[in-house]
C-alpha cells in the first residue's frame, strides 16, 4: 500500500512539472550567456524591470559559511524594498527553515520564514503530506531531525557511528539483529560523521522495497578554493550504488521544490529570476521551471565553465548554460534604482 500511495505522490509532485521542464530545456539549446557588466547600464536595469519575483541560493551567493559575501545586503533588501517577492532557496540541508531564517537575519537580511525553502523542511514535508507514520533512519546532521520532529515523525541515526569490532561483529550484533523493524524511510542529507556502518545500515533498510529512499540534495562539493569537501551528493551515490535504487531528491534541480509557487500562482515563471553559483543545481532549476537565469562567480562555477558549455555539443551541458553572468551579486547594487 506505501508504495502505491509513493508512486502516486511522485506523479502529482514530481511528474506534473516534467513537461515545462522539456518545454523550457528546449528554448535554452541555443542560449547564449549576457555578461551583464559589459551592457549599457540601461539595457540591464530594463532587464531587471522584467522580474517580479527573485529566487537564491545562499552558500556561494548570499554567503560563504559565516561570512556574507559584500554587497549581497544591500542587493536583496532593495528587491525586497522594491515590492518584489524574494525567496531564499537553498539545498543546505544541516539547519531547519528557523536556523536559515536566524543565520539571514542577524546577518541583515530582510528576509520572513515563508520565503526560505530548504531541503530538510521539504523532506519532513513530503512524508507529512503521504501521512507517513513509520520511523525514519537518517544519514543527515540535526536539521533533518528537527524539521522531522517538528512534524510528528520519528527519526534516528544523526551523529557518529564508527565502526568498532571489525566487520563481522557489525554484520552479526548490528545487522543481523538489532535493525529497527519500524523504518519506513531512509534519508540522506550531509553528514560529517558518514561512515561504512551507516552505509551499511541504510542499505540493508533499503533492501526492502517498501522502505522510501529520500536524498535532500546531489550537490557534489561545497564552494572551497583551497581543498575540496565533498558535499551530500558524494554521500548519496555511495548509498545509491550499495543500494541498487536511486533516492528521490528533495532540492534543486528538482522542480519540485518551487512547484507549490507556480502552481499557486504566487510567481509566474516568466517574471521570476533564479539567481545561483552552481550550474547543475541552481541555473539547471531555474532552466526547468522556464525563469531566466543569473549565474555568479563568487561559488562554483565560473564564465570559463559557461564558455565551455557554449561549445559543447551535448544538449544536457546546454541546459546549464545561464541567461545572465556577474562576477558577484553585488555588482548588481549600481543597476537597481533607489
Amino acid at each position: 500500500m506505501l508504495s502505491v500511495v509513493t508512486n502516486l505522490l511522485r506523479r502529482s509532485v514530481f511528474t506534473s512539472t516534467a513537461t515545462l521542464g522539456r518545454k523550457a530545456s528546449a528554448m535554452h539549446l541555443e542560449k547564449q550567456t549576457k555578461e551583464l557588466l559589459k551592457l549599457p547600464a540601461q539595457e540591464v536595469k530594463d532587464w531587471l524591470s522584467n522580474f517580479d519575483a527573485i529566487l537564491t541560493d545562499c552558500d556561494g551567493v548570499l554567503w560563504l559559511y559565516s561570512d556574507v559575501i559584500e554587497g549581497s545586503i544591500e542587493v536583496v533588501n532593495k528587491f525586497i524594498h522594491s515590492g518584489r517577492k524574494v525567496y531564499f532557496i537553498t539545498n543546505n540541508s544541516t539547519k531547519t527553515r528557523e536556523e536559515f531564517l536566524s543565520k539571514a537575519q542577524q546577518m541583515g537580511f530582510c528576509v520572513d520564514t515563508d520565503k526560505i525553502i530548504s531541503t530538510a523542511h521539504l523532506a519532513a514535508n513530503y512524508l507529512k503530506r503521504m501521512e507517513f507514520n513509520k520511523t525514519v533512519y537518517i544519514i543527515g546532521s540535526s536539521g533533518i531531525k528537527k524539521e522531522l520532529d517538528a512534524v510528528g515523525i520519528s527519526s534516528f541515526g544523526v551523529g557518529p557511528d564508527t565502526l568498532n569490532g571489525g566487520l563481522k561483529n557489525l554484520v552479526d550484533n548490528e545487522l543481523k539483529r538489532n535493525l529497527n523493524s519500524e523504518v519506513g524511510a531512509v534519508i540522506v542529507g550531509f553528514d560529517e560523521h558518514f561512515s561504512f556502518p551507516k552505509l551499511a545500515k541504510a542499505t540493508s533498510y533499503l533492501n526492502n522495497a517498501e522502505c522510501l529512499f529520500l536524498a535532500t540534495n546531489t550537490d557534489e562539493r561545497f564552494p572551497m578554493t583551497s581543498c575540496v569537501i565533498p558535499g551530500t551528493g558524494s554521500i548519496v551515490r555511495s548509498v545509491e550504488t550499495a543500494a541498487e535504487r536511486p533516492a528521490l531528491v528533495m532540492g534543486k534541480p528538482n522542480t519540485a521544490c518551487c512547484k507549490h509557487l507556480i502552481d499557486d500562482k504566487i510567481i509566474v515563471p516568466e517574471r521570476t529570476l533564479m539567481i545561483g553559483d552552481r550550474c547543475n543545481t541552481d541555473i539547471l532549476l531555474g532552466t526547468n521551471c522556464g525563469f531566466q537565469t543569473l549565474l555568479v562567480g563568487t561559488g562554483v562555477h565560473k564564465m570559463e565553465d559557461v564558455q565551455k558549455w557554449q561549445k559543447s555539443g551535448t544538449a544536457e551541458e546546454k541546459k546549464l548554460i545561464p541567461d545572465a553572468y556577474l562576477p558577484r551579486l553585488g555588482d548588481l547594487l549600481q543597476f537597481i534604482d533607489s
